[in-house]
């Protein structure tokens, strides 16, 4: 059972003391103000002592110090700086544990990560894409007609979970009714021990391990066989990725799942969520199923699915006056960007029919924007487009619950009903 704890108001706290990063701020969908604060008083923010905030029992003392840099325009200076910013060692403010390390290409540098993420482009090009298009809309059709009508029902596990698994299952070309453990492994990447997906650390890792074990079967007859178009044949084919020790193989693994599982299934559960707290929105959409394709770049931006990502200084820095050191850790928000109010109109509402929805932060820039940008936006547009041939409207019938992560901005549940 969830330990209650007292959220203090972000004008209340002393503003050295400010740690933006404690999950219980997300897990309860009380960070707003805090960014705004940021934004307003001090948008490169030093976080001196991470456990300051006094929200109960706070895990992440191992976190250290750290920059948060609140700003849109920053964070695009940040973001597309990859010689004074460096994605290594990692992208999440907590470090890789020597006893378990899994470099992936998100957490490189130029030239490796340019060398891994090649690998594995292939499959988002626009011709594997449209190769595409007609499984997703057959899959989507199928998930949506299955769903009950008039009864309440979880959209997160119906829905958003069972059609961003689908689509792990084909990219990887992964046996289809083992499909679960896909989302299972990405839960248990991105969890915290005690936040009630793992227990400790340990039992991570030795599930984590039954995913390597797994894939590594799936490699070994992907290896001896003619190159194919999934993720796993790419990278066991490529002359640069062919020969990658296990840990590195499984830290791409973890990414590529991560990467297309959380960040779509929780717009797809944003996407209602926004329209239930927007009812004049939804009837705009109902009135014009042409605002699909300006509505999901907004999903996306007003979700925002991943929080941050952070970044390394590699020499002594300057953000607007504040200096940062070499080693320093720079978390950049994009969950904060994408509500700058300098840089986009009216950001705290959600509006299906703004002049440029693309301005947001949440595929992030530069060399690391997300591999993966266009097959979100396809998978969450062909939604849409079902999802308006048949329901006029799908109630939510209470607050969502939220994963309790300043990392993975996302839901565990949503009740929902149909009630055409």
């Amino acid at each position: 059972m969830d330990k209650k704890i007292e959220i203090p108001d972000a004008y209340s706290v002393p503003l050295d003391k400010i740690h933006p990063a404690e999950p219980a701020l997300f897990k309860n969908n009380v960070m707003w103000s805090y960014f705004e604060r940021l934004r307003k008083e001090d948008p490169v923010h030093y976080c001196e002592r991470p456990f300051d905030l006094g929200m109960g029992e706070f895990l992440d003392e191992e976190i250290g110090p750290y920059w948060s840099i609140t700003k849109y325009n920053d964070i695009m200076d940040v973001d597309t700086n990859h010689k004074i910013f460096s994605s290594e060692p990692a992208i999440t403010l907590f470090d890789p544990r020597e006893e378990f390390t899994t470099p992936m290409f998100i957490a490189m540098d130029p030239p490796k990560h340019d060398i891994q993420r090649k690998a594995v482009n292939p499959v988002v090009a626009p011709s594997n894409l449209k190769n595409m298009e007609g499984l997703i809309r057959e899959r989507t059709q199928n998930v949506l007609d299955s769903l009950p009508k008039n009864e309440s029902f979880d959209w997160v596990k119906s829905v958003s979970i069972e059609l961003t698994t689908q689509m792990l299952a084909t990219l990887f070309d992964f046996p289809f009714e083992d499909r679960y453990k896909l989302t299972r492994w990405s839960d248990v990447a991105t969890a915290r021990p005690g936040d009630g997906v793992i227990e400790t650390d340990e039992q991570r890792y030795s599930e984590l391990y039954e995913c390597l074990e797994y894939f590594t079967k799936l490699w070994n007859e992907r290896v001896n066989s003619e190159p194919k178009t999934d993720l796993i044949s790419m990278l066991a084919h490529n002359p640069l990725t062919r020969n990658m020790e296990p840990m590195e193989y499984l830290g791409n693994l973890i990414l590529l799942i991560v990467g297309g599982n959380d960040t779509t299934r929780n717009s797809m559960t944003g996407g209602i969520v926004a329209l239930n707290e927007n009812p004049d929105q939804y009837d705009k959409l109902r009135n014009n199923h042409d605002l699909i394709y300006s509505m999901v770049p907004e999903i996306i931006r007003w979700q925002t699915p991943l929080a941050y990502m952070r970044r390394t200084a590699l020499e002594d820095t300057e953000i607007r006056g504040k200096k940062i050191k070499k080693g320093d850790k720079v978390v950049m928000w994009y969950v904060s960007g994408n509500r700058d109010e300098e840089v986009i109109d009216n950001p705290n509402s959600f509006i299906i029919d703004r002049e440029r929805p693309r301005t947001h932060l949440s595929f992030g820039f530069g060399i690391h924007r997300c591999v993966g940008n266009r097959l979100a936006d396809m998978q969450l547009e062909i939604l849409w487009e079902e999802i308006m041939k048949r329901f006029n409207n799908i109630e939510v019938l209470a607050e969502p619950e939220r994963v309790n992560s300043s990392f993975v901005k996302g839901y565990l549940s949503l009740p929902v009903k149909i009630t055409d």
